[in-house]
């Protein structure tokens, strides 16, 4: 494990988000975030806690919050530094460590009363201040499928991830397999 669980699972969460955004995920897919009840399905797929508002208001700060938070993906450490920042600031975060459900002690910087989006937005802050803490943000890539743009944490030991989640791989490999195949002659 390269950053505590806690941390990875919100860079997976931040990664998720941001991913599921049509302009992103493939121009043959569609958002997958426009409604309440996917927004819902999303809290619950990552177990969110706190308060909920489960309005449309809540639905555009997330949206929201999804755009800040690719941009911060894609930017160079010292913008990433600026804009994790400004989002424990906007959002007043406060650590503190937490136990709750099952997980053991780990760190929450908003109040569970706080707007689901700004909590969102502080998970993902804090787990960024550990990657830029750990000297670790060549691990936020972009899908190196050249008609893919979702974004991904490389966890892997030797820095070597070059796919998303969203099939690359297995797609990418059988395109090499069968590239190999036709340059043999078979």
């Amino acid at each position: 494990m390269i950053f505590a669980h806690d941390t990875e699972v919100s860079l997976a969460s931040t990664v998720a988000l941001i991913n599921t955004a049509q302009e992103i995920n493939t121009a043959t897919e569609p958002d997958g975030l426009t409604t309440r009840a996917e927004l819902d399905e999303f809290v619950a797929e990552w177990g969110w806690t706190g308060s909920r508002t489960h309005d449309d208001a809540e639905l555009r700060q997330v949206l929201r919050l999804r755009t800040r938070l690719h941009r911060i993906w894609l930017a160079d450490e010292e913008a990433i530094v600026e804009e994790v920042n400004r989002l424990l600031r906007d959002c007043r975060a406060l650590p503190q460590l937490v136990r709750h459900d099952e997980w053991d002690w780990h760190l929450h910087a908003t109040r569970d009363e706080q707007p689901l989006a700004e909590r969102m937005a502080v998970e993902a802050a804090m787990a960024l201040v550990d990657v830029i803490r750990s000297d670790e943000t060549e691990r936020l890539a972009v899908c190196a499928a050249e008609d893919c743009a979702n974004v991904l944490i490389d966890l892997s030991r030797n820095r070597s991830r070059r796919y998303c989640d969203a099939g690359c791989t297995n797609r990418m490999a059988a395109a090499a397999y069968r590239a190999r195949r036709a340059a043999a002659g078979e």
